[in-house]
């Protein structure tokens, strides 16, 4: 075969198997985010196992490579990838649905390697195998710019799915669509593989990227090993820290999870392409900068605000990561120990990945790992340049500095607060603010940035509803406006419990929450619910699957309140989710959808939804200028009957919804966050 021709062979198999191995990764993601209400960490969860899988599958390409001859890797190769096409097509079982009182990190761990597993841990096997087998040949000169060439694949492949494949492709569809091309690749693969076999009698070739080729065949020691474990581990640890702090803040969608992974993979693509991209006289300051950038931004006005902390953030990575990624391309072995070199690549990285996803929401009470992996960093940088002149002292302080305003964002998180949890959905903080007047002393509730509410101290105003839930609110109007019977209602989002006092005798309010610790603090805490003369049910699990699930609930009003701030969780405002809530209403029932976000316009999203299904919706929008316990609301009310939202009170307070062009009703499948930014 022709030298032009093998090396297509072999770039194409690479180039494959890395856009499908990062295409699938958001792909499954979006599978399975409603099932675990829409949280940000299900893609952390993702990234862990996705990490692990590769750590496997680079393992297993550094055993077979040495341990077996070529055609014996061959003859293995060709069974697993046929066996892995018992996994098609990937599409999660509704079995996996969880019922609630489940580890939802064990659930996710459990349901990818059910899914993907098989087919994920071979097309992660396909580069340094194939490297390896490129080596061997005459043709594996510069072997190692088919590592950048891999990375490049799985950066198209991540840019490519929110711009041409999310927006115009069912999820369902997406996965048959992968399963083909999952398909095609085993066949490419089996090809590359026995060419690999019929080679296999021809020695390894000595050529290499570095310069001087004796020195680059020595052996790696004991300090090449350790940096690369430890400079991937704090890329990996600084690319789920950092788009942790993003996604809070905004919404769990692939593209907040794409953009900082495709800054990361670019580095890689840089970095190993060739030795022109990194210029240590530039990145080695830029690095420093960004380092203590990064660690001001870790002060609330500085973090919260997503216009601010997302370019800071996404320009510190990128220049990190070419920090690390750089100098373990300095560092790269001679062909011979290439397999060895990127296991101990794929260890660090899933190292990194596995304390930030795993262990930081058991051991940290807040988000507190992006300020330690900057103060790693730092540290890092300083073992990386201690033969340098002032390199061990200038790293020292750089992370001197940045523990300092790590200890500045601890001190404000704890300062005055009484409870501070962490669990896979997140921070929550509760605390008291006083005022001169004790009977403005109110205790809070925080889950991250976002207030979920509030209640006054003194027992006389106990049960004076706060916040978001005023009576001249949506919900406040609602309530008042639903029939004076007995009333059932419906609440998906407890927060603080604050529309628990709205319950009278004979009423019933149950309560959807996802989060348990969000219904300790409610209990511990606050005292809206044990003061309401209504009956509180509560239901552990995410509010839509449950719903599905239960009979009809006849509910007079449903407030649906999981949109203020955080991860906005998009399978509770679809179509899809208005045709479960309707199966629970009255005929004459108003849902009441929470819509004030500080990033979103998220009440024309609910109108198109209810014009597309018939119904009738109207905007409240409440300045509550007259009570200084209040905020600022806005509330769509959607309901069957017009009747019910014509009532004065509430014809009074509505005001017309700001058309959004273009918008059209959102699905499970087609959705887009980015529409509808304020």
């Amino acid at each position: 075969m022709k030298a032009g021709y093998v090396k297509l062979l072999f770039a194409g198999t690479i180039f494959t198997s890395a856009f499908l191995l990062f295409l699938v990764q958001p792909l499954i993601a979006k599978q399975i985010l409603p099932w675990f209400g829409g949280s940000a960490a299900v893609w952390s969860i993702c990234m862990v196992f996705f990490q692990v899988v590769l750590l496997a599958g680079y393992a297993y390409s550094d055993a077979v490579t040495r341990r077996l001859s070529v055609r014996m890797q061959a003859r293995l190769h060709v069974s697993l990838l046929l066996v892995s096409l018992a996994f098609l097509p990937i599409v999660t079982h509704a079995r996996w649905k969880p019922a609630g009182s489940e580890d939802p990190t064990l659930w996710i761990l459990g349901l990818l390697l059910g899914t993907i597993g098989l087919p994920y841990f071979l097309l992660s096997t396909t580069g340094p195998l194939v490297q390896s087998w490129l080596a061997r040949t005459p043709f594996g000169a510069q072997v190692y710019r088919y590592f950048s060439l891999s990375n490049l694949a799985s950066l198209a492949s991540l840019l490519s799915y929110p711009v041409l494949i999310e927006p115009h492709s069912p999820l369902l569809r997406q996965a048959q669509g992968w399963s083909w091309a999952y398909a095609a690749f085993v066949l490419l693969c089996i090809g590359t593989t026995l060419y690999a076999a019929r080679q296999g009698a021809v020695a390894p070739a000595v050529a290499t990227l570095q310069p001087d080729a004796a020195a680059a065949a020595k052996p790696p020691g004991s300090s090449d090993y350790l940096l690369w474990l430890g400079l991937p581990a704090l890329g990996s640890w600084l690319l789920l820290a950092i788009t942790n702090h993003i996604t809070q803040n905004v919404a769990a969608i692939p593209f907040l999870w794409v953009l900082p992974l495709s800054v990361y993979l670019l580095t890689f693509v840089l970095c190993f392409e060739s030795d022109r991209w990194y210029r240590r006289a530039f990145f080695l300051p830029a690095t420093a900068a960004m380092l203590v950038l990064c660690a001001f931004g870790l002060q609330d006005s500085i973090g919260s605000d997503v216009k601010t902390a997302l370019p800071i953030y996404v320009v510190g990575l990128f220049v990190l990561c070419m920090f690390f990624h750089g100098e373990m391309s300095r560092m790269r072995p001679a062909p011979r120990y290439l397999t060895r070199f990127y296991l101990m690549l794929s260890l660090g990285g899933a190292i990194g990945g596995v304390t930030v996803g795993l262990v930081a929401p058991h051991v940290l009470p807040a988000y507190y790992e992006l300020g330690v992996g900057l103060v790693l960093s730092a540290l890092a940088g300083a073992a990386v340049l201690r033969g340098r002149r002032f390199g061990l002292a200038g790293g020292m302080a750089l992370a001197a500095c940045c523990a300092v305003f790590l200890a500045l964002q601890v001190r404000s998180d704890t300062t005055d607060a009484r409870e501070m949890t962490r669990n896979f959905y997140g921070t929550l903080i509760t605390l008291d603010t006083r005022h001169d007047d004790p009977a403005q002393n109110v205790r809070q509730m925080y889950h991250g940035s976002v207030k979920h509410g509030e209640q006054f101290l003194a027992p006389a105003r106990r049960r004076e509803p706060t916040s978001y839930y005023g009576a001249s609110s949506g919900i406040g109007l609602a309530l008042a406006e639903a029939p004076q019977g007995p009333r059932r209602v419906g609440l998906i989002g407890l927060g603080a419990g604050t529309l628990a006092v709205y319950g009278r005798a004979g009423d019933l309010y149950r309560v959807y929450e996802i989060n348990p610790q969000v219904f300790a603090l409610a209990d511990s805490e606050f005292s809206f619910l044990d003061d309401s003369a209504a009956k509180i049910e509560r239901v552990l699990g995410d509010a839509r699957l449950a719903l599905e699930r239960e009979e009809p609930q006849a509910f007079d009003v449903l407030a649906v309140d999981a949109f203020s701030g955080d991860s906005v969780p998009i399978h509770l405002i679809t179509a899809e989710a208005m045709t479960a809530y309707l199966r629970h209403m009255k005929p004459d029932g108003v849902i009441a959808f929470h819509v004030t976000n500080r990033f979103l316009a998220l009440a024309p999203v609910v109108e198109k939804i209810a014009q597309a299904q018939g119904l009738h919706a109207v905007l409240v929008h409440d300045e509550a200028a007259h009570n200084d316990a209040l905020r600022r609301t806005d509330w769509v009310l959607v309901a069957r009957n017009p009747q019910s939202l014509a009532r004065e009170s509430i014809r009074r307070a509505s005001v017309a919804v700001t058309p959004i062009e273009g918008l059209q009703p959102w699905t499970d499948d087609f959705n887009n966050l980015f529409g509808v930014l304020k």
